[in-house]
C-alpha cells in the first residue's frame, strides 16, 4: 500500500464523515420508508372509498332497472287491457257470446300473451338488476381487500425495518472508526 492510501483509510476524521453519512442515509431511508408506506396506505383507503361509491352507484342502477321494469309491466298490462276491451266490443257488436267458443278462446289468448309479455319484461329487468348487483358485490369485495391491505401497512414499521436494515452499515462504519482510532499514531 501507498502511504497516502493507508492514511486515507485510517484517518479518524474521514471515519467520522463516513459514519455520519451512514447515519444520515439510515435516517433518510427510514423517513422515506415511513412516507412511502403512509402514501401507499392513503392510496389504498382512497381506492376503497371509490370502490364503495361504485358499489352504491351499481345498486342504484339495479333499482332503476327494476323500477323501469315495473313501469314497462304496467304499460304492457294496460295495452293488453285495451286490446281485450276492443276485442270484447267488436265481438259483442257482432252478437257473439263472449263466454263461449272462439270468443272465450280469443280472450284467453290475449290474457296468455299479456302474461308472456309481462313475464319477459320482468325477467329482463331482474337479469339486468342482477348484473348491476354483481358489479356492486365485486366493488364491495374490492373495497374490503383494499382496506385489509391498507390495515397491514404500518408506516412506523416500515421506518423501523429500514433503520434495522441500515444498522449493519452504521455498525460497520462504527467498527472501522474505532479500529482506525485505536490504531492511530496518537493512541500508540
Amino acid at each position: 500500500r501507498s502511504p497516502g492510501f493507508a492514511m486515507a483509510t485510517t484517518s479518524p476524521s474521514l471515519g467520522y464523515g463516513g459514519l455520519f453519512l451512514n447515519i444520515g442515509g439510515a435516517l433518510s431511508g427510514a423517513i422515506g420508508s415511513f412516507y412511502s408506506a403512509k402514501v401507499a396506505k392513503i392510496n389504498l383507503e382512497g381506492q376503497a372509498f371509490l370502490a364503495d361509491t361504485n358499489a352504491r352507484i351499481a345498486e342504484l342502477g339495479a333499482q332503476s332497472v327494476l323500477n323501469q321494469g315495473q313501469q314497462e309491466i304496467g304499460r304492457v298490462t294496460m295495452q293488453a287491457g285495451r286490446v281485450k276491451s276492443a276485442q270484447r266490443v267488436a265481438l259483442a257488436a257482432n252478437g257473439v257470446d263472449l263466454g263461449e267458443g272462439n270468443a272465450a278462446e280469443l280472450q284467453a289468448s290475449t290474457d296468455i300473451m299479456k302474461e308472456i309479455d309481462r313475464n319477459t319484461v320482468e325477467a329482463n329487468a331482474v337479469r339486468s338488476a342482477w348484473g348491476y348487483r354483481t358489479q356492486a358485490v365485486n366493488s364491495q369485495n374490492d373495497a374490503l381487500i383494499k382496506r385489509a391491505t391498507a390495515d397491514t401497512i404500518s408506516p412506523f414499521g416500515s421506518a423501523a425495518t429500514s433503520l434495522l436494515g441500515s444498522a449493519g452499515n452504521v455498525a460497520t462504519s462504527w467498527y472501522q472508526l474505532n479500529k482506525a482510532t485505536a490504531n492511530s499514531p496518537s493512541n500508540g
